[in-house]
């Protein structure tokens, strides 16, 4: 092109400055993009050709440093200091937030301004971007967007970013400074709203919910489209427990997800450069991210189950799986950050809800959907013993043994899986009083063969939840199993099931308790008096506490749990106490 001239670089600036403002505004671009970074650049390179003066081989930010530091021709500082301002948006939206401090820095001519305001506590960032004045600018050359509006954004952007970044590194009063600071910029309603969001999520993190509930509800109001927000408000009431608000806050966002808003039109469309797209980060990503439909559905299953709604609880539960029959798992990313649990989780706890809705026979379709998906993923051996040693370097075939170890652990719940719905099965034909049909389905999954030879003391702990559900499997179908046994009259292979439930789990309460009522049943009278003295010496949180420290089972595994607890406690206690009374009064017995 033609030679840099000192006369026309003010123009030649300027329209720079348009042009770039224009690219970097463009609904379809990146922000960031090298484009824009290398016109900068250029615009740069062509002021110390005008100067006599090059700069190819320095970075960006010695080029900046060269540029301010020897160009004092007048006309030429308004079109840099706006230049400056498009470069300092650039780093922004980089997250490079130490090269546009260094930039401000240079802008606003002083290096200790800064760092004095900062020593006092200050953001220097946002006390030197406060602190730079604008140089006039001529009225004969238009602007797209002013250099003073661009410092309006410019604050709101990095206090938004630099308190999202506290954020995530766990230093929330900080956070919540920079983001009331960013609150209280300029920009869209659209921005106001995440930017409250963010300032509710990092008060419940701080352990203040109800100042949470403030800072969403705000964000609420200021956009009702902040989705985003309704679903933390739900998070919120979830932790205080307040599961009436829950739920409701959840119902609203299923039928506003339903309706499938349009998204919000940001309040200041005629500005080119926006804080909204100088921030954008994953942390911010991650606060603001929408639930598909499915997950809120099934997160109102979940909780009714949880609430006791039994009723509510199935409708959810059926309405999620009717979506799942219209190929939801192609419309769902389930990823880390998804609300779902795994798909025979799901068709287990719906299962459960049947059964407590009394819809039995439901319930054992449900399972058997499960067991038939399941069963062909399970390998005919499984063996997860480990070594204990772990190498101090990873050996080559390290990766290799990561995956063996996940593949174990994939097969290690699909048996879970399939065993909690014989598990469940069990119980439904129980209900439907079916005894021999409910044996049958305790008896089917018999995990000797596949998990208690298998597992060995040296097993690796990545293992250890799915192998402790598993045994708890085996202990709830051998008290299923048992207890229907004692509903036959076959009293020996009762005691012989809670006696092999207590060898899985020694003290268990109702294995022992059952244990009780088989021996006594079989006139067995004084080793059952033995063994329910022994139960009622026991500390009564003992078993509590142990329980307590194991990791919590499955919610799918709740109700089973409750099922398999001993109903005739206070009848069975009375007749060994008339038995004990009695035998002390006889010197022969």
């Amino acid at each position: 092109g033609l030679p840099a001239a000192l006369p026309a670089l003010p123009l030649e600036l300027t329209v720079l400055y348009n042009s770039l403002l224009f690219n970097m505004g463009a609904p379809d671009s990146a922000i960031e993009g090298e484009g824009e970074a290398e016109g900068i650049r250029q615009g740069l390179l062509r002021v110390l050709e005008a100067c006599g003066a090059c700069g190819q081989d320095l970075s960006t930010e010695e080029l900046w440093q060269k540029v301010l530091q020897e160009v004092t021709v007048e006309e030429l500082q308004a079109p840099l200091h706006r230049l400056g301002a498009l470069q300092a948006a650039w780093w922004l939206a980089a997250s490079r937030l130490g090269s546009a401090t260094g930039l401000f820095r240079l802008l606003s001519n002083t290096e200790d301004q800064g760092r004095a305001r900062c020593s006092k506590g200050e953001n220097e960032l946002l006390s030197l971007l406060k602190a730079w004045r604008v140089p006039a600018e001529e009225a004969s050359l238009p602007l797209v967007q002013s250099a003073e509006d661009l410092k309006e954004i410019l604050c709101t952007a990095a206090a938004f970013l630099q308190g999202l970044q506290e954020l995530e590194t766990g230093n929330f009063p900080t956070a919540l400074s920079l983001l009331q600071e960013a609150a209280g910029g300029f920009c869209s309603k659209r921005v106001l709203a995440q930017i409250y969001t963010c300032l509710g999520c990092c008060a419940q993190r701080m352990g203040k919910p109800q100042t949470a509930l403030q800072h969403l509800k705000r964000a609420l109001q200021v956009d009702f489209q902040c989705l985003p927000a309704l679903s933390h408000v739900a998070a919120v009431y979830h932790e205080l427990g307040e599961t009436e608000a829950e739920l409701q806050a959840l119902a609203l966002l299923y039928e506003a997800l339903e309706k499938n808003p349009p998204a919000a039109v940001s309040s200041s469309p005629y500005f080119l450069i926006r804080t909204e797209l100088l921030v954008h980060t994953p942390i911010l990503a991650s606060l603001l991210r929408h639930r598909h439909p499915s997950e809120v559905k099934y997160l109102l299953a979940q909780r009714c189950l949880q609430d006791g709604r039994v009723a509510d609880a199935v409708e959810h539960y059926l309405d999620f799986l009717a979506l799942l029959q219209e190929g939801l798992q192609q419309q769902v990313p389930l990823d880390g950050g998804s609300a779902l649990s795994r798909i025979p989780e799901v068709f287990l706890e719906a299962a459960s809800a049947l059964e407590q809705a009394g819809r039995h026979q439901d319930a054992i379709t449900v399972c058997e959907e499960v067991i038939s998906r399941t069963t062909d993923l399970i390998p005919r051996t499984l063996q997860v013993e480990e070594r204990l040693e772990q190498p101090e370097c990873p050996s080559p075939g390290a990766g290799q043994a990561g995956g063996l170890l996940s593949q174990k652990k994939e097969s290690l719940r699909c048996l879970a899986w399939r065993a909690a719905g014989y598990l469940h099965q069990g119980w439904a034909w129980a209900k439907l009083g079916e005894s021999k049909e409910a044996v049958t389905q305790f008896s089917r999954e018999c995990l000797e063969d596949a998990v208690s030879r298998s597992v060995r003391l040296s097993m690796p702990e990545s293992l250890l939840p799915e192998v402790e559900v598993l045994q708890k499997i085996r202990l709830l179908s051998l008290i299923g199993r048992g207890a229907q046994f004692l509903e036959l009259g076959r009293h020996r292979e009762a005691l012989l099931d809670f006696q092999h439930g207590l060898q899985i789990s020694p003290g268990d309460p109702a294995a022992a308790s059952y244990l009780v009522q088989a021996l006594w049943n079989l006139n067995r009278k004084q080793e059952a008096a033995a063994h329910w003295q022994k139960l009622s010496q026991s500390a009564p949180g003992e078993d509590g506490q142990e329980e307590g420290q194991r990791r919590p089972f499955p919610l799918y595994l709740v109700l089973c749990l409750k099922q398999a607890m001993f109903p005739h406690s206070e009848p069975l206690a009375r007749s060994i106490q008339d038995y004990l009374g009695t035998t002390s009064l006889d010197p022969s017995s």
